[in-house]
């Protein structure tokens, strides 16, 4: 290289991808889950359900002011994180499982990044047209006044979405139609509004702008995905032995046999990524089988039976090209590695939904004072000091009793209460200290440990919560 020529790129400048409209049951299956997916999202904010007059109405909240995750009837505490935990884990293990047996169907089809890009794509394609239309507008070099108006539509179509996106994600943390009012009149919390902005700009920029360089660079989930995924496992593919050679190839015009494929362009046009899935296996493809509409509608049209671009498996294509029948699917889906997935999967929903349904609406912990470990009073007696947590998650106040049980001798006494009974709030955790008095010739005081149980009651139905621990007498 001479020095008056000038480095060459190591990065070549992105292309714009402007894919075609194309109609089929895998696009209409992503426009199904687009509105199903971007409706509960949008709506689940504002859904109300009753949960007594001292509980918040929404259907699902994320208070983090008072600690709470209601989920409809289900109400989550602090401690039960657990059951979130479990949430992910199983989210996982389902991402396991449906990559495993049909590869990329949750980046195709669920991703948030492709519902809103699908959705940014729809209004682009509602106000500048098709894909011809619309790369005409991008090669137009001059900026007239219908560029310029179709441009700031679009933009400002998308901010729209950015702006509704952030709003309902705030809306998930406090109650919807206050946080709407405030907002509205300017009194909501800066954190809001930071928190829309950041939102607003994220989806617009990654819905409009990035599109597939957010899944080819940006994700993860490609590179990792390849120790999900085996011969088995169901992807989009050509199939060459069929479609070969092309019709505008070398071969076909030197008189050779002519595949099925017309190398009309139709599979590149309409991917959202912009690859050729004749080119194999890629890892920029997120399977969401828009090709396959496509091919499928040109088959049609030429009188060609469909399924050159398939959902199929590795060890199918060679059955195939050898001329056998390929296997069913069900023989792809229900194989060791997808049902091992599975009972886990199944193992840990079992496991949440029987951590929820034995959980009692009172519970209590119970921490000894150990500094000191007993206090004698005037009368030679012993007693020992507790902290006891009471948690009343009922939707109204209730009134709980103490008692304490291991030996006949003790007594029990509350803080600031002149019985043994104390009121709790509704859906509140209180701290109560409690004092557990032996007289002075009972075996407790005189012995060293002596193992005590703590039971509180619910004096409005009977329901009752037990937790253990240890009274120290002299004897230590």
């Amino acid at each position: 290289m001479s020095k008056s020529e000038p480095a060459p790129s190591l990065y070549a400048p992105r292309e714009p991808i402007f894919p075609k409209r194309v109609s089929g049951p895998f696009r209409n299956l992503k426009w199904i889950i687009m509105a199903v997916t971007l409706g509960i999202y949008y709506a689940l904010p504002w859904i109300r359900w009753d949960r007594g007059s001292n509980l918040p109405d929404q259907a699902v909240l994320l208070d983090l002011a008072n600690r709470r995750f209601y989920f409809f009837w289900i109400e989550i505490w602090p401690h039960e994180f657990y059951f979130v935990a479990g949430l992910l884990i199983m989210a996982g293990l389902g991402l396991f499982l449906f990559t495993s047996a049909l590869g990329r169907v949750w980046c195709g089809y669920a991703c948030p990044q492709t519902v809103w890009t699908d959705l940014f794509i729809l209004v682009e394609r509602w106000i500048e047209g098709d894909r011809n239309a619309r790369l005409r507008l991008h090669r137009q070099k001059k900026m007239d006044f219908r560029k310029f108006r179709l441009r700031v539509t679009k933009w400002i179509a998308w901010l729209l979405i950015g702006l509704a996106t952030g709003g309902a994600w705030v809306f998930y943390f406090a109650d919807a139609p206050t946080l709407l009012r405030d907002l509205v009149t300017l009194n909501a919390h800066p954190v809001a509004y930071t928190t829309m902005a950041i939102l607003t700009a994220t989806t617009f920029f990654f819905g409009g702008f990035a599109r597939e360089q957010i899944c080819i660079y940006a994700c993860p989930w490609p590179r990792i995905q390849a120790a999900m995924m085996d011969e088995d496992t169901l992807v989009v593919g050509y199939r060459e032995w069929r479609g070969e050679p092309r019709k505008h190839s070398e071969a076909a015009r030197a008189g050779e046999p002519q595949g099925d494929c017309i190398d009309c362009m139709a599979c590149v046009n309409v991917c959202p990524v912009g690859i050729d899935i004749r080119d194999g296996q890629q890892l920029e493809c997120i399977t969401c089988a828009l090709c396959i509409d496509a091919c499928d509608d040109i088959m049609a049209k030429i009188g060609k039976p469909r399924g050159l671009i398939d959902y199929m498996a590795l060890s199918d294509e060679t059955l195939e090209r050898g001329g056998a029948e390929p296997r069913s699917v069900w023989k792809h889906i229900l194989r060791p590695r997808t049902l091992v997935y599975t009972a886990l999967w199944s193992l840990v929903g079992v496991g949440l939904l029987f951590a929820l349904f034995i959980r009692q609406d009172i519970e209590m912990t119970v921490a000894p004072i150990r500094n000191p470990t007993f206090v004698t009073l005037s009368d030679g007696s012993i007693r020992n000091t507790y902290d006891v947590r009471l948690r009343n998650k009922n939707g109204d106040d209730r009134q709980f009793r103490l008692s304490v049980t291991g030996d006949p001798t003790l007594s029990i006494q509350l803080e600031g209460a002149p019985a043994d009974t104390v009121p709790v709030p509704a859906d509140t955790a209180l701290l109560q200290r409690v004092y557990v008095v032996s007289p002075r010739e009972s075996g407790p005081s005189n012995s060293g440990n002596t193992d005590i149980r703590f039971w509180v009651e619910d004096l409005s139905n009977g329901d009752r919560a037990y937790r253990d621990s240890t009274f120290n007498g002299k004897g230590n």
